[in-house]
This record gives structure tokens, sequence and C-alpha cells, in this order.
């Protein structure tokens, strides 16, 4: 039993869901949201709960219950509060700037990365920080991995880009004077 597609969705003051041959409308003052909605389950939207309900016990029945629920739950805060993933840049002269719509990443290879986020994305920067803001969880988490594999954080100096709450596990460097002889 999915406990998660169980879970009734509370719709905050000021957004809207509207239901319609398979698709979910999301909006609110952030923004809209088109979620597809699986033509097996249905979606009710009473007062201010959104419930979705699957017809039987079947595996992909239940899988697609609490997917489905969670993504209409996402974007129900996405388009309230809105979603943002923050990134640290760590290495001597390694840094970013904003230049126009596009991202400058100096990260230590011989040119800068320019980087052009997708519409529906917002990026603020200071020298070592990046914060990539947006209405779906979806595009924010995959922009930002984009972001971070352009040098990703490495283990024996800890250069790098990382998330903010990222542990990066440090290896021991090699040793000198290891052979005899």
């Amino acid at each position: 039993m999915s406990r998660i597609g169980n879970k009734n969705i509370e719709i905050p003051e000021k957004v809207t869901v509207e239901v319609s041959s398979g698709l979910a409308k999301v909006k609110g003052p952030k923004g809209s949201l088109e979620i597809a909605v699986n033509s097996e389950l249905s979606v009710n939207v009473n007062n201010n709960l959104v419930a979705v309900e699957r017809p039987s016990d079947s595996r992909t029945h239940k899988s697609l219950h609490g997917t489905m629920r969670q993504l209409i739950a996402n974007a129900v805060s996405g388009v309230s509060e809105g979603f943002q993933k923050e990134l640290e840049i760590r290495g001597v002269g390694y840094q970013a700037n904003m230049d126009g719509k596009y991202l400058v990443l100096q990260l230590g290879y011989s040119h800068d990365i320019y980087f052009e986020p997708p519409s529906g994305i917002e990026i603020k920067t200071s020298k070592t920080e990046i914060v990539v803001f947006g209405i779906n969880k979806q595009l924010v988490g995959e922009v930002s991995a984009k972001i971070r594999s352009f040098r990703k954080p490495e283990p024996y100096k800890g250069k790098g880009i990382r998330y903010k709450d990222e542990y990066v596990r440090s290896k021991q460097g090699k040793t000198v004077g290891g052979a005899t002889g």
C-alpha cells in the first residue's frame, strides 16, 4: 500500500488546481505548471484538497499512485514557494559571474564556460556561490547537476563545484620514499 499516494495534498491560498483530459494544471503566484496525469489514475479536487486514487492494488498502479501524487505535490509547492539549490565553488581562482543571461564559470580550464539556463530558471551568483531558482523541482535539479558536472569535486584537494550541504570525503595523496633498494 502506498503511504505517500494515500496522503491528500493541501492547496495553499492563491493556488488553483484544475484537472481535465489527462492534464493537471497548477497555477500560483510564481507561475503555472502542467502535469500529465496517467489515464488509469483518477485525480479529484475537493475544497482545498487534492486526492489521487488508483483503480486496483496491482504493482504498476501502486507505483504510479505514489509518483503521481508527489509530482502534483511538487507542482503545488513550486508555484507557491518555488525551489532552490545552492552550489559552492572551491579552488584558487575558481569563480562564477553572470554576464547578461549567461553564467560564466572560471574553473581552471584554458577557457571560460558559458552556460545559458533554460527558461523558467533564474541563477544568482556571488564569486564562490551559485543559487539556482525555479518552480519546477526537476528542472532546478537538472540545471544544478549540469553546473556541478563542469568541475566535480575531487577528493584530494577538494577543488570543484559542490552542493552547499555535500560532504566530499578526502583521500590521502601519494607518500614519498616508499621504494627501498
